[in-house]
């Protein structure tokens, strides 16, 4: 693994690359890039994933959003889906470069909400020459489907009395992504499955990193409220899809999600894939369900239309 940076116009993203084994510079291969989910960062899930991929002969590359992690911008913990997007549009520029690169074999993996950005950079962005979701998520209407529509009307005045005060010298508010533990969770009588696997992996496993703050700026909410990852899916998402969701459904709308996105995209090349008995958070990092996800689907799948 090699640690690279790249820019997002002004802003450093810090990205880890992973090599295959036996890696020669002197050839060029097929390179996976990973879009990770909201508040994570590259040592969790994407991490998982590029390594995984790598030692089956891929070059992969993961890294933290602009604003987030190990990457620069200003303000710290900001969700702003345009950037995210633009992140991964950065992320094959910087591919562009390496000499070890072929050009033309650059697939995309999004997991989560990082598949709902995923599927948005691909729209536009066709040296993407195949892509995959796992668990996908349009972030934009999952707040919309989670917040009542009064409520969204109060939260975007919220919102805007922040942004004001905060124009006028207030401090910026950040609130947590998920409880902070399973004890906290608990206090405030949340008691979701979901919600509590994601509080698990993120904030009680070994996977816990000290770059994932668990913070999102406030003023986000703005942004992620007027977004919509899929909008434009059956005009532009030309390149071949692969949608892997897990069969245990939940709060997520992670299946929901995989559903719409398989049914909106007009190209012929699309596979939909179930892994039974599999929660959203047991794709993130359960060994029985990411093995079974990279040997049967994502490997064979970017083999087939990443090849010379």
């Amino acid at each position: 693994m090699k640690c690279i940076t790249f820019k997002n116009r002004e802003i450093n993203i810090a990205g880890h690359l992973y090599l295959p084994n036996e890696f020669d510079e002197s050839k060029q291969y097929a390179a996976l890039i990973l879009a990770t989910p909201g508040s994570s960062v590259k040592e969790q899930i994407g991490g998982i994933y590029a390594k995984k991929l790598a030692r089956a002969g891929f070059v992969t590359l993961t890294f933290d959003p602009s604003y987030q992690g190990e990457s620069g911008g200003e303000p710290r913990d900001l969700e702003e889906p345009s950037t995210r997007v633009e992140d991964i549009r950065c992320a094959v520029d910087n591919l562009m470069t390496q000499s070890f690169i072929d050009e033309a074999r650059i697939g995309l993996i999004g997991i989560c909400a990082g598949g709902g950005y995923a599927v948005n950079a691909a729209l536009t962005d066709h040296r993407i020459k195949a892509i995959s979701t796992v668990v996908a998520t349009d972030i934009g209407r999952a707040f919309r489907q989670i917040i009542p529509m009064n409520d969204r009307l109060t939260l975007l005045a919220e919102i805007g009395k922040q942004r004001t005060a905060e124009a006028r010298g207030a401090s910026q508010r950040r609130d947590p992504w998920i409880p902070d533990s399973l004890k906290g969770a608990e206090a405030t009588g949340i008691d979701d499955p979901a919600t509590l696997e994601a509080v698990t992996f993120y904030r009680e496993s070994q996977y816990c990193h000290p770059n994932s703050t668990n913070r999102l700026l406030f003023t986000s909410f703005g942004h992620l409220l007027g977004f919509d990852a899929l909008h434009l899916v059956p005009e532009f998402l030309i390149q071949p899809l692969e949608v892997i969701v897990g069969g245990r459904r939940g709060s997520t709308g992670q299946y929901e999600s995989g559903e719409t996105l398989y049914s909106l995209a007009p190209t012929t090349d699309k596979s939909f894939f179930e892994v039974d008995g599999a929660g959203h958070y047991d794709l993130y990092y359960k060994t029985q369900y990411v093995d079974q996800v990279i040997g049967e689907r994502l490997v064979p799948f970017f083999s087939k239309h990443l090849v010379k």
